[in-house]
């Protein structure tokens, strides 16, 4: 063979019919970002009520514990004070331990809403991508079958 067929120009020529869009993967990260940031936003605000729960709590806790603290003129009165810390410490384990159910049925049910949402951006832009990626390799066959 006197003259070797160039393989590295028909390379780049068979590359070359066949275009490269990266509009669709920056959109992807794009929307990746974004979703990403409502989420975030969704455990940063679960985060911050959890630990206002938290904190009036423990406030409660200290004022009770205080109150149970103080000195009482009989012994009896040191049994009623336990009684009546167990007690209201009870009642209020109750009322926070359902606030942060609360905060969790919220954090789901939004997080539903965002994961549903993104789905169907998802399926929109996948539909879009392969229809231009279609018609895009199609222009570049015929292209190439007309040389």
């Amino acid at each position: 063979m006197k003259n070797p067929v160039d393989m590295t120009a028909m390379f780049k020529d068979v590359m070359g019919s066949f275009p490269v869009d990266t509009s669709a993967m920056e959109g992807s990260f794009k929307n990746a970002a974004s979703l990403n940031e409502k989420l975030s936003g969704v455990a940063l605000g679960a985060v911050e009520k959890s630990a206002d729960i938290s904190s009036k709590w423990a406030k409660d806790t200290l004022g009770k514990l205080a109150d149970m603290a103080k000195a009482k003129a009989e012994p009896a009165d040191y049994a009623k004070a336990m009684t009546d810390f167990a007690s209201a410490n009870a009642e209020a384990a109750s009322e926070h331990m359902a606030a942060f159910a609360e905060i969790a049925k919220k954090v789901q049910m939004d997080t539903v809403e965002l994961m549903m949402a993104a789905g169907k951006d998802m399926q929109e832009e996948t539909t879009a991508a392969v229809q231009k990626a279609t018609a895009d390799v199609t222009t570049a066959a015929k292209k190439a079958t007309s040389k």
